[in-house]
């Protein structure tokens, strides 16, 4: 049974007199727990008090599946007590690293004491707002560092595909220019008439301009790359398959063929081909550094869409463009909008920049991006449409979603409140949204939902 003495070492039970204390020790239900077991689940509705007079406790948060310890609690203490007075499911785990010896209070016996005590409310209340702020400030640092996590990871999986390019173009183009050299040779070794050697160079070089400014249609290629193939096997070329396609880029017509190739009709050496083989293949290496190109820019765009995102070379307040900061977050959720979201913008042009923290504007807009994206469960319509009036802009994001249920829209920007899976998010996103637009920025945040459409709507100040 608990006794007095047990509760005295507790600072908040120091300010009820004696006979309130034997009130506790009366009340109080033993508890006794092993290594490794559970005292409170995540998510649990146990609306009690705990004081533990032996043994460790240790706190866990689980988040995206895995259980991220944020601290302890060590005899003697008491906890429980933001879920008795906030009525909302346990925040954290609890489980016993060490045998421990506690005591339960239940919820209601925990608040007569509180409306009986000034002094003891006083002190509970002190002791769990450090505690709430030590909770939220670990979990913002955490959905940082996930959000960081989720950015980092479609920025990987975007970086890929154009590194990939440039590989594949660094590894095929020693062989290919190894080959047009020995081509060269083999042909400049025939000392043809300058004439005749300008000829098939304008052809190369008006297939190099086709190629690189994608003058044909895919249509009118796979058309010209069928009757390409039909007049190779006719002049017996060997895997005419393999010359067709990169023949087709350049533009090259049948036409065209017959009169580079008359002369070497009836040669019995290698040079009745290799005409064809020397521009098939200085349209596949130009082709390649094309690609390669649109990988290098592409890689370049990334890497200055989070530098811009992040504003890693600025103050921390600068002049910003709100559409670049919209932008550089979207190319950042690439790979999660190309499964299914359509994006619409509606941008007024002619809205100008604002004094502001850049990289926490980022954060409002990544936030609502990505809740909007989960809302479509990954399909629909994204709007983004932004205006000014007077002194200030207006920044809209609209999903296509379900909607906000109508019971839960006066909470949705209370810390840790979240409609998600226990793991699966915080209750701190949009609560972030919330302080840097209001706080940080002295702008406001409201939204309106309903099923099939749901628009968060920020007002930031032009100037303050």
């Amino acid at each position: 049974m608990l006794c007095v003495e047990e509760l005295i070492d507790l600072e908040p039970f120091k300010q009820l007199p004696k006979e309130r204390l034997q009130w506790v020790c009366d009340r109080a239900q033993t508890i006794e727990l092993g290594p490794g077991e559970v005292l409170a689940h995540e998510g649990d509705h146990a609306c009690r008090l705990f004081i533990l007079v032996k043994g460790k406790i240790n706190i866990t948060r689980r988040t995206e599946g895995v259980e991220i310890p944020i601290g302890q609690h060590e005899a003697p203490s008491f906890f429980g007590e933001i879920p008795v007075l906030t009525d909302e499911p346990a925040p954290v785990t609890m489980r016993a690293l060490t045998n421990c010896n506690l005591y339960e209070l239940k919820g209601e016996d925990f608040r007569k004491l509180l409306h009986e005590c000034r002094d003891f409310e006083r002190m509970v209340f002190r002791i769990m707002q450090r505690r709430v702020r030590g909770l939220e400030s670990f979990i913002r640092g955490r959905e940082k560092m996930a959000a960081l996590g989720t950015l980092a990871a479609g920025l990987a999986h975007e970086l890929n595909n154009p590194a990939a390019a440039l590989v594949r173009t660094f590894a095929e183009m020693p062989a290919a220019i190894l080959e047009l050299e020995r081509m060269n040779l083999v042909y400049g070794q025939r000392n043809v008439e300058e004439a005749h050697t300008q000829h098939w160079l304008r052809v190369r070089e008006r297939g190099y301009e086709a190629i690189l400014n994608n003058q044909l249609d895919p249509v009118a290629l796979s058309d010209r790359e069928a009757v390409l193939l039909e007049w190779l096997e006719d002049y017996g070329v060997k895997q005419a398959w393999k010359l067709a396609e990169p023949l087709a880029e350049g533009g090259i017509e049948v036409e065209t063929l017959d009169q580079l190739v008359e002369r070497w009709r009836n040669d019995d050496t290698e040079l009745r081909e290799i005409g064809l083989h020397w521009l098939a293949l200085s349209f596949e290496v130009m082709s390649t550094i094309k690609h390669g190109l649109r990988g290098a820019e592409r890689i370049s765009e990334l890497v200055q869409a989070m530098k811009s995102y992040t504003y890693l070379d600025q103050g921390t307040r600068q002049e910003i463009d709100i559409h670049q900061g919209l932008e550089d977050t979207l190319r950042l959720f690439v790979h999660k909008l190309k499964c299914g979201v359509q994006v619409q913008r509606n941008y007024d042009r002619n809205l100008p920049k604002i004094l502001a923290y850049g990289s926490e504007l980022n954060q409002v807009w990544t936030n609502l991006i990505d809740n909007a994206i989960d809302a479509m469960d990954g399909k629909g319509l994204l709007e983004i449409a932004t205006r000014h009036c007077d002194r200030f802009a207006y920044i809209e994001i609209v999903d296509s979603g379900s909607g906000i249920p109508p019971e839960i829209q006066t909470r949705i920007f209370e810390p840790f409140f979240t409609t998600k899976a226990v793991g699966h998010g915080s209750g701190l996103g949009l609560e972030t949204v919330r302080r840097i637009v209001e706080n940080r920025h002295h702008g406001t945040l409201s939204f309106q939902s309903q099923p099939g459409k749901t628009c968060f709507t920020i007002c930031l100040p032009l100037s303050n």
